[in-house]
C-alpha cells in the first residue's frame, strides 16, 4: 500500500509499505478513504521537536472497516467510521471518566494514517461508526466528519475543560484548525462573546463564521491589554491552542480571577511557571482530547443535525502522491489544514 513517509525535518515522499494486519483479537484494519495533515504535525517537520527518520506519519482519517479481529462485536466489516488518533478501550476508569485520550489499555495516540490502510487497536469502543455509507453524504459533511478523528475534538476538549458555559466570555488562544475548532465549540456551548486572537485574514474571517465576537491581533502584553479593555474584568475561561511558551503566558494573564484556561497545545516547553496561577486563581487543566468520548455523546450527533460544520478547516486538498506539497501548504500558511483524499478502491 501506499503510505506517507517523514523521511527528515522538511522532507516528505510516498513509500510502497505492506498492508497492516490483524496483530491482536481486539484490532480491525481501515481502509482510509481521507486523511490529513494535523498542526502538530509541523513541530517534528519544522524540527522543533524529534521524531524517528523514515517513519510512518499521521493520525487523523475516516474510513471503512475492511478486516475485524474475532473479539469484535460492535465493529463489522463494511462499517463507514471516524478513526480516533486515540484507542480508548472503553472501560478502564480513564476511559469511564471520560478521558479516552488517556486510556489505561491503549497506545497514546495512533499512528500512520497518511495511508491507504490502517491497523487500529481497541477497535470495538474506540472507532465511532457513521450511520450509512460514505456515499450518503456530500464532500462537506465526509470533510465534517473526518474533523472529528481529532481538530474538532481536541478544540472541544479545550472548551470543555475550561469549563466554558451559556453566556460565558471566552479567549481563544491560536488560530490555526484546532483554535478555529475552540471557537466553533465555545459557540455550541453557548458562549456569548468569544475572542479569537488571529493575525492571519483568513483564520480571521472562518473564526468569525465560527461564532467569535472580537478579533484580536495583537501578542503579548499588547494582546492582554485588549483583552481587558474587550471584556473590563478579563476571561471566563481562555481556550490555550498552541502550546507555545508565549501562549500560555498570555492564556494565564486574560482570564479573570477564578477562570479556568483549557489547555490543549502540544507543549513546547518542559517546564512552566505556575506561580500567576496561584496569585489569581487561575485553573489549568486539559490535555489529550476524549475523542470517541465527545464524539459519541455530542460531536457526532451536532455534525449530522447541521449544528457545526467543522470540515471548514480544510482549505486546500491534495492526494497522497503529493504529501509533500500538503505539508508545505501548512508550513507556509497557504492552507489552514491540509486534506488527504486516499484513492485506494
Amino acid at each position: 500500500m501506499k503510505a506517507a513517509l517523514f523521511v527528515e525535518p522538511g522532507k516528505m515522499t510516498v513509500t510502497n509499505t505492506p498492508k497492516p494486519k490483524i496483530e491482536k483479537s481486539t484490532d480491525a484494519i481501515i481502509r482510509v478513504i481521507r486523511a490529513c495533515v494535523c498542526g502538530s504535525d509541523l513541530w517534528w517537520y519544522r524540527g522543533i521537536s524529534k521524531r524517528e527518520p523514515n517513519s510512518l506519519a499521521g493520525h487523523e482519517a475516516i474510513g471503512i472497516v475492511d478486516e475485524v479481529g474475532s473479539d469484535l462485536k460492535n465493529i463489522q466489516k463494511g462499517d463507514f467510521v471516524i478513526v480516533p488518533f486515540t484507542h480508548g478501550c472503553g472501560h478502564c476508569a480513564a476511559c469511564l471518566a471520560g478521558f479516552d485520550g488517556d486510556c489505561l489499555n491503549g497506545p497514546k495516540g495512533g499512528n500512520g494514517y497518511q495511508a491507504e490502510y490502517v491497523r487500529y487497536e481497541n477497535a470495538d469502543w474506540g472507532l465511532v461508526k457513521i450511520p450509512g455509507k460514505p456515499e450518503d453524504y456530500s464532500d462537506d459533511m465526509l470533510n465534517n466528519f473526518l474533523a472529528l478523528a481529532d481538530v474538532m475534538a481536541t478544540g472541544f476538549h479545550a472548551a470543555t475543560s475550561a469549563e466554558v458555559k451559556k453566556g460565558d466570555a471566552v479567549v481563544v488562544m491560536g488560530d490555526g484548525a484546532v483554535g478555529l475548532s475552540g471557537v466553533l465549540s465555545s459557540k455550541l456551548l453557548g458562549a456569548k462573546r468569544i475572542i479569537a486572537m488571529s493575525r492571519h485574514e483568513d483564520r480571521q474571517k472562518l473564526a468569525m463564521e465560527f461564532g467569535a465576537t472580537d478579533i484580536v491581533p495583537e501578542r503579548g502584553d499588547a494582546a492582554v491589554q485588549r483583552v481587558m479593555d474587550l471584556t473590563k474584568t478579563g476571561a471566563d475561561a481562555v481556550l490555550e491552542c498552541v502550546g507555545t511558551e508565549q501562549s500560555v503566558d498570555t492564556a494565564i494573564k486574560v482570564g479573570r480571577p477564578g477562570a479556568i484556561v483549557g489547555r490543549v497545545g502540544v507543549p513546547q516547553k518542559t517546564e512552566m511557571n505556575t506561580n500567576d496561577l496561584f496569585w489569581r486563581n487561575i485553573g489549568l487543566r486539559g490535555g489529550i482530547a476524549s475523542v470517541t468520548t465527545d464524539d459519541k455523546k455530542i460531536l457526532l450527533d451536532a455534525v449530522l443535525n447541521g449544528e457545526i460544520n467543522p470540515g471548514k478547516v480544510f482549505t486546500e486538498r491534495f492526494d497522497l502522491d503529493h504529501i509533500q506539497d500538503a505539508y508545505n501548504a501548512m508550513d507556509k500558511r497557504e492552507a489552514i489544514k491540509s486534506l488527504l483524499i486516499i484513492d485506494n478502491k
